[in-house]
């Protein structure tokens, strides 16, 4: 099995497992939507004074981080493409907590850290059998997983 398909594979959990981690799934998404939201509408204002992230410009880090919080956010309710659009999350949430808030104290950055812990759970975990990854690439994988141990 190839590292990308490893990078896809969802493996279906007990059955209260699943069900956690759908919960959690959908609950940091759904809080995640609004700030992501606000922001969207915040694109087309010439007057938005945002964070510059590598030096990209306040626009295309505004940009960025729409896409994360609002697009990624969606995408992850629905558990499509999960640890790749977590990625775009992670890091988001990482500028937020160790370059926005770097010098600032626990207090201020724990609102990104309430974002970035389950972000990296879901990251290590995948989405679990409720989701769209696991119609699409979970069976299919599984067959290929247990066909490869047949050979070696």
């Amino acid at each position: 099995m190839s590292r990308v398909s490893r990078f896809f594979l969802v493996t279906a959990h007990s059955k209260t497992v699943d069900l956690g981690l759908f919960i959690l799934r959908v609950g940091i998404s759904l809080l995640m939507l609004p700030h992501g939201w606000r922001k969207l509408k915040q694109l087309n204002d010439p007057q938005v004074d945002f964070y510059n992230f590598l030096g990209l410009g306040p626009d295309i880090s505004l940009l960025l981080i729409v896409i994360a919080e609002f697009f990624c956010s969606i995408l992850l309710i629905l558990g499509l493409g999960t640890r790749a659009i977590l990625i775009p999350l992670m890091i988001g949430m990482a500028v937020v907590v160790f370059m926005v808030h770097g010098s600032d104290s626990l207090d201020d950055k724990e609102h990104g850290l309430l974002f970035l812990v389950p972000y990296i759970v879901l990251f290590i975990t995948g989405p679990g059998k409720h989701s769209l990854d696991y119609l699409i690439f979970g069976k299919k994988m599984l067959h290929e997983e247990a066909k490869a141990k047949l050979y070696f």
